[in-house]
């Protein structure tokens, strides 16, 4: 499994992008960074199981048994991790609330 670190410094990477995004194209659009985040992370992990910060820092998303996440486990996990709080909450196996609420855990590579 992925530390907490490792994880974080992946997000602070996918935010960073997204917010390039938003910055050159939508700047001004108070959903624009939000929605470009959403996306990113959905698409991204579901076709490759790896959003950027993922894929710079060796990470992966999968489901608890370690087999491809597929299409609604990202979804849901995004959309708690767009909630913020969830992140930020760790179960026994520092997990995130918004892995176990999707069923995925983050691993490396």
């Amino acid at each position: 499994m992925a530390r907490p670190g490792r994880r974080m410094i992946a997000l602070v990477i996918d935010f960073v992008v997204c917010f390039v995004i938003y910055a050159a194209f939508f700047f001004g659009n108070p959903w624009a960074s939000t929605i470009i985040f959403f996306g990113e992370q959905v698409v991204l992990i579901a076709l490759t199981g790896s959003g950027f910060g993922h894929v710079l820092l060796g990470l992966r998303v999968v489901k608890v048994d370690g087999t491809y996440a597929g299409w609604w486990r990202p979804i849901i996990r995004t959309f708690f991790l767009i909630l913020t709080v969830p992140p930020l909450i760790w179960d026994s196996d520092q997990r995130g609330l918004h892995d176990v609420f999707a069923g995925t855990v983050l691993v490396r590579r």
